[in-house]
This record gives structure tokens, sequence and C-alpha cells, in this order.
């Protein structure tokens, strides 16, 4: 009963989109692989100079749609792509995510079947990012941290144990039930980061619903930032998380990545890697000044935040939170 429902959802994928390059044209071509059908795949493509039409003229199910640079954002860029969709459930992906196998789709469909212990409907269902052939060694290790081996739904009930972690879920594959989606209000209109976990927060504190981690969708995704990236993403991150205070305040959120940094470097030292314990320690050095910044941006001078940002577009709009920069 149950597989028979599931065969009845439709399914897009919404991808925003921004220099595309190989790694776009192989998660196409494994979205073109899936054992579950895709209705449409929407990309949403930044700036179009950058786009190729005849690179992909033979994805039969793609519809383009281009917007510039100054108009992206985290959040109302996606709400842009679910207004294309008429489906059951939309898939968000980011353009450098690619499936592992054949079964991403229906793994994440299966994963929005399940409820909470008390009934709570799963609203988000978000796959396991395996790490990329390249992926430097402790980046390995915080892959597995955050994403094991071992699916669970998430709610409120384990906001005690979880932190913030309970709110975790990712974009780089995650998929909605898109009538709760639309109920919900889609995610915030104007963030500078972090739109799937504000909608996760909220679905799960504040409406009674839940989010799944499922580890048999799979999809490789990794990246090997240097300590200035990771401070600016944090820095980001934090702002985020400093314009949520209905979301964020009062959860457990810096003891996790501690337990990180720790736990990273036990296992590189159990791998007899003990080179490579300073730089996990200076990089979550960075990443730390990056988030304690961020959380207090608002204290900062226009040109430090300038500085401290990754995303200087979003601060060059007009208005953001109520601050012209």
């Amino acid at each position: 009963m149950e597989e028979k429902r599931l065969n009845k959802k439709t399914v897009d994928v919404i991808i925003p989109v921004y220099k595309p390059d190989e790694t776009l044209r192989r998660l196409l071509e494994g979205l073109g692989k899936q054992s579950y059908p895709i209705g449409k795949i929407i990309v949403i493509n930044t700036e179009q100079s950058y786009w190729n039409d005849e690179a992909y003229n033979l994805i039969e199910n793609l519809e383009v749609h281009h917007v510039t640079k100054e108009e992206f954002d985290h959040g109302g860029t996606r709400n842009q792509g679910a207004s294309y969709s008429n489906a059951d459930v939309i898939v968000f992906m980011t353009d450098d995510a690619v499936p592992a196998d054949s079964h991403l789709i229906r793994s994440l469909l299966k994963g929005l079947e399940q409820t909470g212990k008390h009934g709570e409907p799963v609203v988000q269902a978000y796959a396991r990012q395996l790490p990329n052939p390249d992926c430097g060694l402790a980046e390995q290790y915080t892959r597995s941290f955050n994403y094991p081996d071992q699916s669970r739904v998430k709610t409120k009930d384990d906001i005690p144990e979880l932190g913030i972690k309970t709110f975790f879920a990712s974009n780089v594959c995650c998929a909605y039930d898109r009538e709760a989606f639309l109920k919900n209000g889609g995610f915030t209109n104007q963030t500078i980061f972090n739109e799937d976990m504000i909608y996760a927060g909220n679905a799960v504190r504040h409406r009674g619903q839940a989010v799944a981690y499922v580890a048999e969708a799979k999809v490789y995704h990794s990246h090997n930032y240097g300590c200035k990236t990771q401070f600016h993403r944090n820095f980001d991150l934090a702002v985020s998380q400093a314009d949520h205070p209905e979301v964020f305040e009062g959860i457990r959120s810096e003891s996790e990545g501690i337990r990180l940094v720790k736990k990273t470097c036990f296992w590189l030292a159990k791998q007899k890697k003990y080179q490579l314990i300073p730089g996990v320690i200076i990089k979550s050095g960075f990443k730390y000044l990056g988030y304690f910044m961020g959380k207090r941006y608002s204290s900062l001078p226009k040109w430090l935040i300038r500085k401290c940002t990754m995303n200087q577009a979003y601060w060059e709009k007009t208005s953001v939170f109520g601050r012209q920069l």
C-alpha cells in the first residue's frame, strides 16, 4: 500500500546554478538515470551569459530560467523555482551535488513518508553527502560526522539531545512536501544563507512537524575550503542565526562545533595523521571567529561587515533587515 501511494507522487527537481561546469552535466545525467520518474528539472541560472543552451539541449525535461546576480537570494530564488512547479514533491539540489546511484529520488520520497514518534509529519527529507575523490582527509571525517550511515527523524523532542543539529538540513539535496512548503510560507525571501535550517527550525520548533535525514539517499558533495573561506561562510551562517532568534535563540550551537573538532582530531590521531591536526585546529579557529563576529554583526561597522561576508550582493540590496549598508 505504501509503495503504491509513493508511486503516485509527482516530483520536480529545482537547481540554482551559477557558472555551470562539468559537475552540472554529471548531476543532470544522474537525474536522468533515476528509478523514480522526475517531472521537470527546473534550473534557476544566475547570469544568462554563463549559460550555454547547446550544452544541455539533450535533457528533455529541463526548464531554464535566468536571474541576475543582484536578483539572486538563497531563499527568494528557491521560492521562485518552487513557483514553477505543481508537483507533489519538490527536491532542491545545488549544482555541485551528484547522485551516487539511481535510487536517490525514491529514497527521499520514502523519507517524506515517515512520521515522528508522536505522529509529527515529515515535511523535509535531506540526503547523505559523500566525499568526492579529491576530498581532504579531515573533511572526509566531517562528512561522516554530519552525514552518518544511520537515518533519523528529528522532532522538537530531540532538541535537548541534539541542540542545533535538530534543525540541521541541507538544500545540497533535500526533498520537500510541496503542500506543506506552501502552507509554511516557503523559505525566508531575503536571507544571506541557511534558508534550509531556518525552514527546518520553524517546522520543528513552531509547527509540530519533523525533518528526516535519509542516509539511503546519497549524493557526492564536498569542498576543500581554506581558512579564509571558512571564516566568510561561518560569518554569514551566524548572521542568518542572529536574524532569526525565533528559530535559534536558546539552542545549543557552539558546543556542537567543539565536539566536531575534538572527534576529528582523535580520528586523525587514530589514523596516525598527526601532522594534519594543527591544520584542523587553526581552521576551526577561523570558523569560530567568523561565527563569533557574525552573531554580533549588528554592532560592526559597515566596512567590516563587507570584509567579513562572502555574499557581497546581499548587503548591496536596498535594505537588509532595516539596515542600509
